[in-house]
């Protein structure tokens, strides 16, 4: 057992950045830590991580060592879960990583109740958009939307997404509400960059046609959009999990709403094969599709993605 839990201390050194981080976690003293780091590189006859005053580093063997050792580390914590899943409630710390829409919008707000749901479960929590190996950052799950490529992990669909039209009353009421869709050509309109985020499709009966609008701003950021749109800056297209609290809320108006095309995409889940049998994860899968599947961000009235509604010949 000396190897595992040398495994173990291994890996969390370098998920921390430090011995003292590790240390606390684990429970340890600094110098406990680095005598069992040394006494896994005594065994294995190479040095495994630089030491400095200012930080650790990989060595090259160190590197192909972390590789296989999250792996080992994870197998033995699922078959601990799977013995120990009859004894008690889910326990240990949770890794979760989240795209920045569904992020900071939906799902940072919701976790309040499921820690309050699972006392004994702590949280690690990462948003961004960038995308992440879930091995080598030791993830247990991560929730994305868009197309997600085939790979090695297994993916839950927790809801549809799909995009709104929208403006705030203010601008609405200084530059007229547009009725049909070539109306936005003379509207300011606010994108984000992007190709091909300045075409906004509409249905017609002869099918999708698209409309290219002037974009009075354009930005990389969505949350600086959302801003804009709020302070009446111009007309938006963005997710539904971004725009339904303001819409909710009567800080935005849905527009077009008969003949947008909404492009439905998928919200998922996605995890690495056997990790939803570790309890923790297993019971925050439950959570995402129970709180999320049922889209509750979306304004009623909003057709959902799929609906067939009467289009107007745009």
């Amino acid at each position: 057992m000396d190897a595992i839990s040398d495994l173990r201390v291994f890996v969390r050194v370098l998920d921390r950045g430090s011995f003292s981080s590790a240390a606390k976690d684990l429970g340890l003293t600094p110098s406990a830590v680095s005598k069992l780091i040394s006494r896994l590189e005594d065994r294995m006859g190479v040095r495994l991580i630089e030491r400095s005053t200012r930080r650790l580093a990989l060595t090259p063997e160190g590197e192909t060592f972390l590789a296989r050792a999250r792996r080992i580390v994870a197998d033995i914590e699922e078959a601990e879960a799977e013995v120990a899943h009859a004894r008690g409630a889910p326990r240990g710390i949770l890794r979760v990583n989240s795209g920045t829409a569904f992020g900071l919008h939906q799902l940072a707000p919701a976790l309040a109740d499921f820690l309050a749901r699972y006392p004994d479960i702590d949280l690690e929590l990462s948003i961004t958009d960038r995308l992440v190996d879930l091995i080598e950052e030791q993830a247990d799950i991560a929730v994305r939307s868009g197309h997600i490529p085939e790979g090695p992990f297994i993916q839950r669909k927790i809801a549809d997404l799909q995009r709104v039209i929208c403006a705030a009353p203010s601008y609405l009421k200084r530059r007229g509400t547009p009725k049909a869709a070539a109306d936005l050509k003379q509207h300011d309109c606010i994108v984000v960059a992007g190709p091909g985020l300045n075409r906004w499709p509409f249905k017609t009966r002869s099918g999708i046609d698209v409309v290219e609008v002037r974009p009075r701003v354009s930005t990389d950021d969505a949350e600086a959009a959302l801003r804009l749109a709020i302070e009446g800056a111009g007309i938006i297209r963005l997710s539904d999990v971004i725009v339904g609290g303001p819409l909710r809320a009567g800080e935005l108006t849905a527009l077009l709403t008969d003949s947008h095309h909404v492009e439905p995409f998928p919200l998922a889940a996605i995890y690495p094969a056997g990790r939803q049998r570790l309890p923790r994860v297993k019971v925050f899968i439950e959570f995402l599709v129970e709180r999320f599947g049922g889209a509750p961000w979306r304004l009623p009235g909003l057709p959902l993605p799929g609906e067939s509604n009467p289009a107007r010949k745009s």
